[in-house]
């Protein structure tokens, strides 16, 4: 019953999040949801040991993060994003936007962005890109 109390919390999440929900009030909501789906009391799932190893993690992969949001916003801010993106238009095409993207996404982790930045980066040229492939009739 675990493992569907945590599949349903993030099909929730991701639901919700595309409806335009704040992602910062639904994650702890679905997660007090997975656990209380899976039948344990509810003080065992906010253990406190856990903290320790969350604080240890942010500790170790804080400064990768930062580095790469500030390497992100300089890529965004010096146009090279949007320069892929309009590379990657004019190569492949509007109707082919979902492989454009995916492209556009390995050359900026190529770069030096981590993936969990460089969704971020993406995420404007990946609206472009598909509003691009809805008007042309992609």
């Amino acid at each position: 019953m675990g493992l569907l109390g945590i599949l349903l919390a993030l099909g929730l999440l991701v639901w919700l999040a595309y409806r335009g929900w704040s992602v910062l009030l639904l994650a702890p909501a679905a997660a007090l949801i997975a656990a209380a789906v899976s039948r344990e009391p509810l003080p065992r799932s906010l253990d406190p040991n856990l903290y320790g190893s969350a604080a240890q993690f942010l500790a170790q992969f804080f400064p990768l993060f930062l580095l790469g949001a500030l390497f992100g916003k300089l890529m965004d801010d010096s146009g090279s994003v949007a320069g892929i993106a309009r590379f990657m238009t004019e190569r492949m095409g509007a109707r082919r936007a979902i492989l454009a993207v995916v492209l556009a996404g390995a050359m900026v982790t190529y770069g030096g962005v981590s993936l969990f930045v460089a969704f971020f980066v993406l995420a404007p040229m990946a609206q472009a890109l598909f509003r691009a492939a809805v008007f042309r009739g992609g």
